[in-house]
């Protein structure tokens, strides 16, 4: 018996398959699959030299699940270690991962 999927679900099937690569671009992490299709972003903005805000993060319907968002906030987590900043994560999301990950709690602005 051979079994195929159609459509919506070959979409996320396939997706599901996929590596992803994080890219840095301006006041945002970005993640694109293997066919460099943007699959979620997580924006941030800056309140002074020393605080980056995560505002928003989204993922797209056929890539969700795989823990895009998560990887995001983790890029920008990484970014603010290195450049010495504090985080407010606005992002209900972001907040999540924050109460979720006790490792982030260095670049949490108070």
């Amino acid at each position: 018996m051979k079994f195929s999927l159609k459509g919506k679900d070959k979409l996320k099937k396939e997706a599901w398959m996929m590596d992803f690569t994080f890219k840095q671009e301006e006041n945002r992490f970005a993640a694109y699959d293997q066919e460099h299709n943007e699959a979620g972003e997580a924006t941030f903005s800056r309140a002074g030299d020393n605080i980056l805000i995560i505002d928003h993060t989204s993922v797209k319907d056929n890539y969700r699940g795989q823990g895009v968002a998560g990887k995001l906030v983790k890029h920008i987590v990484e970014k603010a270690r290195e450049d010495h900043q504090k985080i407010m994560p606005l992002c209900p999301f972001a907040k999540a991962e924050f109460d979720k990950h006790e490792e982030y709690q260095d670049v949490l602005h108070s």
